[in-house]
């Protein structure tokens, strides 16, 4: 292989890792958050990932969760390069980039930050895997009804059943990779004949509660669309940046102020 096509190779495959890193409360990739603001691969090979938040004051808690997953990710890339991760516009930057420098894990350095002790990431990991899971599972439901499958078919469908789905849309194959990882995730002894539409617990969701089961998922995607929505309007805000629908400004724009209420509005919440 050329030296161009070893480079091109290395860029593709450091966007593939980094794009399996996601926001933890979102459960969006941070390369479609636009928290990655650069990646690069230098000549001799080793890595700099620019890193960068919605907000100057983004919880600890979730940068250090996101970044340390860049860590690993970068760690599982096939030429193993030394690589530099950098926060930037951050209240801790200059704390954690000072830590990553002297060589300190992420842990080391957040739990310097905090009067409250070690924090139990974990115990964080596994509130947003929760969330995650629902989000999942919901649009995996949508789907197999969208493709046809009673509720009756859907509560009975075991594991082997569900791999064997073939073809349909790239969003619609995307949907159910994304559940399969997340339900082997929480359940790493699933066997093949084990129905795969369950709850968090473990236990298999009926078709005749299947309905009452969509309505707790949709509260928690609703939930967790308008927070995504409002992190990429306070981004977009914060650095000048405007998406336009049709040539007209979103709801977000407007909840984050970069555009005045229009003037009908404005007038009743003066006080």
């Amino acid at each position: 292989m050329s030296i161009d096509g070893l480079s091109e190779s290395r860029q593709r495959e450091l966007w593939r890792r980094l794009e399996t890193v996601n926001d933890p409360e979102l459960d969006e990739p941070v390369t479609e958050m636009g928290f990655i603001e650069r990646a690069e691969i230098a000549q001799d090979g080793g890595v700099e990932v620019d890193f960068r938040l919605p907000t100057y004051w983004c919880s600890p808690n979730f940068a250090f969760l996101m970044l340390e997953d860049i860590r690993v990710a970068l760690e599982a890339l096939s030429w193993s390069p030394r690589f530099h991760i950098a926060l930037h516009d951050h209240m801790f930057a200059e704390e954690v980039n000072q830590g990553i420098a002297a060589g300190k894990s992420f842990s080391e350095i957040f739990d310097t930050l905090t009067s409250e002790g070690e924090i139990d990431l974990e115990a964080v990991r596994a509130k947003f895997r929760l969330k995650a899971f629902k989000r999942r599972q919901e649009a995996v439901i949508l789907s197999l009804r969208a493709n046809g499958f009673s509720e009756d078919a859907i509560a009975a469908m075991a594991l082997a059943d569900f791999d064997a789905l073939r073809g349909g849309q790239a969003d619609t194959v995307k949907v159910r990779l994304r559940y399969r990882e997340a339900l082997v995730a929480r359940r790493p002894g699933l066997r093949p004949d084990d129905k795969v539409i369950v709850d968090w617990e473990g236990k298999p969701v009926d078709a005749n509660r299947l309905a009452a089961y969509l309505g707790e998922l949709r509260s928690v995607r609703i939930n967790m669309e308008f927070n995504g929505a409002l992190c990429r309007g306070l981004k977009q805000t914060r650095y000048k940046e405007m998406e336009m629908i049709d040539g007209e400004p979103t709801l977000v724009d407007f909840i984050v102020g970069r555009v005045p209420a229009p003037a009908t509005l404005s007038h009743t919440t003066d006080h």
